[in-house]
């Protein structure tokens, strides 16, 4: 039965060469590139060099930047810190558990390199309300970012809210870093901003009291407020994570969504459809203000901080890489290299194999996925418990993609790895690869797993073949590393 199978495979290892490789960027997700990860602080980066104090908005934290301490070391009330923004900075300030810089105007969005406001020195971006486009380079660094562990809070305003008249609003700017980038296009925080300008409304939090943005260690969220703003779709088929967690009045499921969070990667995300709940009232002299953070009828500064909390990896529910409980430096995974058959993982009939017809990166064995040239999906999974203590985790697979495809611009067979919790529900696609990234040889990806940490999850590759031309994508020396 298994040599049956493995005959019918192509094999077409030198056309995965030069061609195939022109357009491979577009679909893979996976690098090895992680953001490192505090134990107890928690990094976060406002960003104010897409005129976020354009107009009458003052979107900073302070106005000493990049660290709003040069204004006050140690600040009790919002005051003490000046700018729109100041409310939020100084109650996590306060907290004892942030470490908060601005982005300063005039700077650009980085990841990966030596500046101190490099996105690889933080563990969260805060996008508040950006009036200019992002530019190729920071659009990749800002997916990066995400995939590789970073939380993204983006918060937009209404359809029209162009501060600086450039033709640009944030409903625009933000949907354009989502679906004009080079790392994902396709649609990767499954959702899309309206083009909306709603007048008023309180929006009204669902039912979910294990929440963590909802049910927080700032308080319990009931409503947020719009004085003119916008909402979301959601778009559950392309990402099953988004989750829509405030709502529009006589709006619920996919539409009207307000606020809502979602994964990338191994990061996270956040989305807010008005600027008026964060605004605390008071900032630079000139400006026309209003304090929404306080609004009587909403609790849009436990949401804000909630959020915050949850996307730096200290929520309570889903994630969080620091907290209690010790990690010992060990690779979790069983039967890493596949040596041993198919202990350890569930894989479909044929997938862990020491046929020839494809080689193994070491050993004789592997997992090797679809190659049928007919409509085909295998998997291939293994649980493991991550423990609380780890602040560091990283999957890595060495992968090898052979395709007898000749499409350079199609994905017609496609590989997922994912992260599923202990109900099989999806809680991140780590990368999607195809026949696009076909190759000779193997090349090793790497995930941070670390807000995972206090979880046992599932680590799953679902291989999906269309129905002529065989695509082979072969796994082999996996491993979770953590420390």
């Amino acid at each position: 039965m298994l040599g049956s199978r493995r005959s019918r495979r192509r094999f077409t290892t030198a056309l995965a060469g030069l061609g195939l490789l022109v357009t491979s960027a577009a679909l893979q997700v996976g690098t090895s590139a992680t953001p490192a990860h505090a134990a107890t602080t928690h990094r976060i980066l406002f960003d104010n060099a897409h005129a976020e104090t354009a107009g009458n908005a003052d979107w900073i934290i302070s106005t000493s930047q990049p660290d709003p301490l040069g204004q006050d070391s140690s600040p009790s009330a919002e005051t003490d810190w000046t700018g729109a923004l100041s409310s939020w900075g100084v109650d996590l300030q306060k907290t004892g558990g942030y470490s908060l810089k601005t982005l300063p105007s005039g700077s650009s969005l980085s990841y990966g390199g030596s500046s101190t406001t490099d996105l690889s020195n933080f563990d969260t971006l805060v996008l508040p309300e950006p009036n200019t486009l992002f530019t190729t380079a920071e659009k990749t660094a800002i997916m990066n970012f995400v995939k590789n562990g970073g939380g993204l809070f983006m918060i937009s305003d209404h359809t029209g809210a162009d501060r600086n008249n450039d033709g640009e609003d944030a409903v625009e700017i933000l949907n354009d870093l989502m679906t004009n980038n080079s790392v994902d296009s396709t649609d990767p925080f499954g959702f899309s901003i309206d083009s909306l300008s709603i007048s008023s409304d309180y929006p009204s939090a669902i039912s979910d009291s294990s929440d963590p943005v909802l049910h927080g260690s700032f308080g319990t969220v009931t409503k947020s407020l719009i004085a003119s703003g916008t909402t979301a779709t959601l778009k559950p088929a392309d990402n099953s994570s988004v989750k829509g967690l405030l709502y529009r009045t006589g709006y619920s499921g996919n539409t009207g969504a307000f606020f809502l969070t979602s994964t990338f990667g191994s990061g996270r995300v956040a989305f807010w459809g008005d600027s008026s709940p964060i605004d605390d009232g008071t900032g630079q002299s000139g400006n026309t203000l209003y304090d929404g953070w306080n609004d009587s009828g909403a609790t849009n500064a436990a949401l804000a901080l909630n959020a915050t909390a949850w996307l730096a990896g200290a929520g309570t529910s889903g994630g969080g890489g620091g907290g209690g409980g010790t990690c010992t430096a060990a690779q979790l995974l069983a039967n890493p290299g596949f040596e041993s058959g198919a202990t350890s993982w569930t894989a479909s009939s044929g997938v862990i194999t020491n046929d020839t017809g494809e080689a193994s990166r070491t050993g004789s064995y592997k997992a090797w996925l679809n190659g049928y040239g007919s409509a085909h999906t295998d998997t291939l999974t293994q649980s493991v418990t991550i423990p609380a203590g780890c602040t560091s985790a990283t999957l890595s697979f060495y992968l090898h993609v052979d395709t007898a495809e000749t499409s350079t611009s199609t994905a017609y067979d496609t590989l997922k790895a994912q992260v599923l919790n202990s109900s099989g529900t999806v809680l991140s696609t780590l990368a999607t690869y195809s026949n696009l990234n076909a190759a000779s040889g193997y090349t090793q990806r790497s995930f941070n797993l670390a807000s995972y940490a206090g979880q046992t999850v599932t680590i799953k590759f679902t291989g999906t073949e269309g129905s002529t031309l065989q695509t082979s994508f072969v796994v082999d020396d996996t491993a979770l590393n953590v420390s």
